[in-house]
C-alpha cells in the first residue's frame, strides 16, 4: 500500500530551496518509479513553494522513510517538519480503485 509523504519548508527558506532544486529533480527523475504523484506545495501568490507532497509506492514505513531521507532537500535541510502516513488510492487520474 502506497504511503503519502508531506514536508513543510523551513521559515524564510525560498533561497534554499532553489538552491538545491536541480539536485532535487535529478533525484527525483532517479526514483521516478516509486512515484505515483509528487509536487510542490504553493503559497496562495502561486509562486513561492512552502513545501513538498509525495505518494510514493512503496511497501513500509521504512522505505517511504528512506525515500525522502535521500532527497536532496531533506539532506540541506530544508524541511522543518516530515509527515509520513499510510494512503489508499481511491481515485488516481479520474479512475475509481474502490
Amino acid at each position: 500500500m502506497p504511503y503519502m509523504i508531506e514536508t513543510f519548508d523551513k521559515p524564510d527558506s525560498a533561497d534554499l530551496r532553489q538552491e538545491l532544486r536541480p539536485i532535487h529533480l535529478q533525484y527525483l527523475e532517479e526514483q521516478k518509479k516509486l512515484l505515483l504523484a509528487c509536487g510542490a506545495k504553493l503559497q496562495d501568490d502561486g509562486s513561492t513553494g512552502n513545501g513538498s507532497f509525495y505518494i510514493v509506492d512503496v511497501d513500509t514505513r521504512e522505505e517511504a522513510q528512506a525515500f525522502i531521507d535521500g532527497d536532496p532537500f531533506t539532506a540541506g535541510g530544508l524541511f522543518e517538519r516530515i509527515v509520513i502516513q499510510r494512503w489508499r488510492k481511491a481515485y488516481l487520474d479520474g479512475k475509481s480503485y474502490l
